[in-house]
């Protein structure tokens, strides 16, 4: 079994018996699995254990260390990416020869690699919804102080979020965290990130995996201003009149309608007191989760929250226009929870419900029943809406949780790059 030295956070009993003392190319376990992901640049696996997916990637026990320490100070910083797991150290061979670490992640659920995004069931608007969701983690790192210095869609990982996609980090091996980013540092960043995006976008091209109308050069140079966009947004200065104290208000709406919450404004008088300049400082996005989770106790991403919390809106507003009396949204948010969400998931045939999240799930229903009424001229009501998109939609799905693969590569690996000073 060789020697090492594994740290886990918490228990991790099933991943005892693992051959730690073997390089990692070689590993012949029965508890590996293959799973869709990017391009590496060193040896990655993936394990089975106690019903979850780790991925186990090899690297010095420098690069280890620090990218397991980068991803713990992310998830504290509550960024979007992978959660570190633990660190395999100081390994050896049962003869004594040195091995390079390894780093543990857990698998993020639910997730798929860029290439899988133009094969499948693909989203409409692939291109808007891939540039907004990278633009939101570029300005989500940036925000914590996190320089990624080699972004790539091959370092990252995509969610379906009702409609749209989430963004998360996977590789942090050359990230830098820093108290604040400079603009230069900023800029540097987006700029690897174009020019990394449109030599992946070509290479899905060559293979004809993406759309005819999708352009790699200009894909990848619209990330450029959806992101200054964004930061703006969250953090430029703004000057209004002192009669105009409206428009402040309507800047604190805009940016709970992105998802950030505002944790801080400060106020203070310009041109002799005749104009007010203000600046806000966000916390982390979520503002649509934390009111979802306050209500009702679903732990969902940014997007299906608030589809839901919209839903859960109009089922208030109905049950109060029905009775007269104004219903406390507590109280709604109860019945809506019994009534709506878990009523209509009970609907979905029990093997098939793993296929996708149970709040992408009930939003799918909601708008193939939208569509269904649509095109029927009245509202075909939720046993019809279920049935048929069972029927016609979820039984074709891949299971969404893990796509395990039966053949290929493990991985797609370039060389192993070596350690450096």
């Amino acid at each position: 079994m060789g020697i090492y030295t594994l740290t886990t956070m918490g228990a991790a009993t099933e991943l005892l018996d693992l051959p730690f003392g073997v390089p990692l190319a070689d590993w012949d376990d029965p508890r590996m699995v293959q799973v869709p992901r990017g391009i590496s640049r060193h040896v990655v696996r993936f394990i089975r254990a106690n019903n979850q997916i780790f991925a186990i990637k090899e690297a010095t026990d420098r690069y280890v260390q620090r990218e397991h320490t980068l991803l713990q100070d992310l998830a504290d910083r509550s960024v979007p990416a992978v959660e570190g797991f633990g660190t395999v150290l100081g390994r050896r061979t049962d003869s004594g020869e040195e091995l390079d670490g390894l780093l543990i992640t857990r698998h993020l659920p639910f997730s798929l690699p860029y290439r899988s995004l133009f094969s499948g069931r693909s989203l409409p608007d692939l291109r808007v919804r891939l540039l907004d969701s990278l633009a939101q983690l570029f300005v989500r790192l940036h925000l914590a102080g996190f320089y990624w210095g080699d972004c790539s869609l091959s370092n990252t990982l995509f969610r379906r979020d009702a409609g749209a996609l989430a963004a998360y980090l996977v590789d942090a091996e050359t990230g830098e965290l820093h108290p604040q980013l400079s603009d230069g540092q900023r800029t540097h960043d987006i700029t690897i990130a174009t020019e990394n995006i449109a030599g992946e976008l070509f290479d899905v091209q060559a293979g004809g995996g993406t759309p005819d109308d999708l352009d790699p050069i200009e894909t990848a140079m619209a990330l450029r201003p959806r992101y200054e966009l964004l930061w703006a947004e969250l953090t430029r200065d703004e000057v209004v009149g002192r009669d105009e104290r409206y428009r402040i208000d309507q800047r604190v709406k805009r940016l709970n309608a992105m998802g950030f919450d505002v944790a801080e404004l400060a106020i203070s008088s310009v041109d002799g007191g005749r104009k007010l300049r203000f600046s806000t400082h966000v916390v982390e996005p979520g503002h649509h989760q934390r009111a979802l989770f306050r209500l009702t106790g679903l732990q969902v991403q940014e997007n299906q929250a608030r589809h839901l919390l919209s839903d859960l809106a109009r089922f208030r507003a109905t049950w109060t226009e029905g009775t007269g009396v104004e219903i406390p949204e507590a109280l709604a948010a109860r019945r809506w929870l019994d009534e709506k969400f878990y009523a209509t998931l009970a609907m979905v045939p029990p093997e098939l419900r793993q296929k996708l999240p149970d709040a992408e799930l009930y939003h799918e229903i909601n708008e193939h029943r939208w569509f269904l009424s649509e095109a029927q001229g009245y509202d075909v009501g939720r046993q019809t809406a279920v049935a048929t998109y069972v029927d016609s939609v979820l039984s074709y799905l891949p299971d969404a949780k893990v796509e395990i693969l039966t053949g290929g590569p493990p991985t797609e690996e370039f060389d192993v790059i070596s350690d450096f000073a």
